[in-house]
């Protein structure tokens, strides 16, 4: 391991959030002097960001924690023509509004993670839409576009393995890599701005905007990039059966996520630990040794370290009392996920597939039955062995509800309106 002089890098490097660094040397010494601005755009394709941004957003964290200054880069603008990486196909093209929507839920999450205000190491949140819509399309080809190889563009991965699987690519996407090397260099002038980081799968659009920058006139500039995280069965970070984890609460509950981090894998405890809560390294050697079932004790703190991050310490334990009462003493914990639907639906009888999709426990009719079929679908506790079972009011609990669960681990409740 390199010996970093900054407590920033250090950070990132002992818990496992460096992949790659341009010039360690140079990006140290400013993190040293506590003197460092560093940016990770989010584009607004969606209404909250999900639990892969996670690594990202926990860079931004660790490098205020460490005196530097965090710009979270809003992509009104990029998200207006789509990033190609790692795509096969052109991403839909939202409505102005449809992206001003996704915006503001996504300001929502870093209020928990960063500090904003003018401070120097205040963490600030531009709209790149402020000066990418401005740009005149002469004007761009003649001081921007005349810096990009069009041979280099195409060597790029995110082109490059596009046309590989004969997946047509659209203009519009083949220039968004100028368009990320062109906020690099306004973000420079703007604030100083002096490391951009992203995932693996940026450091060639990063690198772009490296060298844009030096022919453009800026001091020169970083990229940091962050491991691709997957889980130890070989699955991408943050996909389940039922979708994606989102982080606004409005759209994953501080149950369902403190129950995300809680079925961690045994064998990514450790390492999730590192990068998803700031529980001190010697506490996680500690939590990291347990064997056996005392691993228990490891994912319930991961779950509730990562829970009180994202929604307070109240939700955390809310949560960890919730699963308590579900998993321990079997009891229906009345703030379990809740989904309502009209009375009158289960007054004539609803299937019991239909309300399993309802419930988000699984994605389809086929998927509930195969389910059914190995044991896996509970109604109150009680396996279900017949796919036409219709649930009725008579099924309703003392609480008024009936509980659908999925294996052991992930329950609803449905409640009539």
């Amino acid at each position: 391991m390199t010996a970093f002089k900054s407590d920033f890098l250090n950070v990132l490097q002992s818990r496992g959030f460096i992949q790659q660094i341009s010039d360690p040397e140079s990006l140290d010494a400013l993190a040293h002097k506590r003197e460092l601005v560093a940016y990770i755009g989010f584009d607004c394709t969606a209404p909250s960001l999900h639990v892969g941004s996670m690594v990202q957003i926990m860079c931004l964290y660790w490098l205020q924690q460490t005196g530097n200054k965090p710009i979270a880069l809003m992509g009104g603008g990029t998200t207006r023509v789509g990033d190609p990486s790692g795509k096969d196909e052109t991403r839909k093209i939202l409505s102005i509004e449809e992206i001003d929507r996704n915006k503001a839920g996504i300001n929502q999450v870093f209020s928990h993670f960063l500090s904003f205000g003018e401070g120097k190491s205040d963490a600030v949140m531009p709209d790149n839409a402020e000066w990418l819509t401005k740009l005149n399309w002469i004007e761009m080809l003649r001081d921007i576009g005349r810096h990009f190889s069009v041979n280099r563009m195409l060597a790029m991965d995110s082109v490059k393995l596009r046309l590989e699987r004969d997946q047509e690519m659209s203009f519009i996407e083949f220039n968004y890599m100028i368009l990320q090397a062109y906020d690099y260099v306004v973000l420079n002038r703007r604030y100083d701005c002096r490391l951009q980081m992203g995932g693996s799968d940026q450091w060639g659009n990063i690198v772009n905007g490296i060298d844009l920058g030096r022919r453009m006139g800026t001091p020169q500039l970083h990229a940091l990039t962050t491991p691709l995280i997957t889980t130890a069965s070989g699955e991408k970070m943050g996909k389940t059966a039922s979708g994606a984890v989102w982080l606004n609460a409005d759209m994953k509950s501080p149950y369902e996520y403190w129950q995300f981090w809680r079925n961690t894998e045994d064998a990514d405890v450790p390492r999730f630990l590192k990068l998803f809560t700031t529980l001190p390294l010697a506490e996680i050697e500690k939590l990291a040794a347990l064997k056996g079932a005392e691993i228990n004790e490891a994912k319930k703190a991961l779950a509730d370290a990562a829970t009180t991050l994202l929604h307070g310490a109240d939700a955390a334990r809310q949560a960890a009392e919730t699963a308590r009462q579900t998993f321990e003493e079997g009891a229906i914990a009345t703030n379990l996920p809740t989904v309502e639907i009209p009375r009158g639906e289960l007054e004539s009888g609803s299937g019991v597939l239909t309300l399993f999709v309802k419930a988000g426990l699984v994605a389809s009719n086929g998927e509930a039955r195969r389910q059914i079929k190995g044991g896996g679908l509970r109604v109150n506790d009680s396996p279900v062995t017949d796919e036409k079972m219709l649930l009725t009011a008579a099924d309703l609990t003392t609480e008024g509800v009936i509980k659908l669960s999925l294996g052991k681990k992930r329950h609803v409740l449905i409640r009539p309106a």
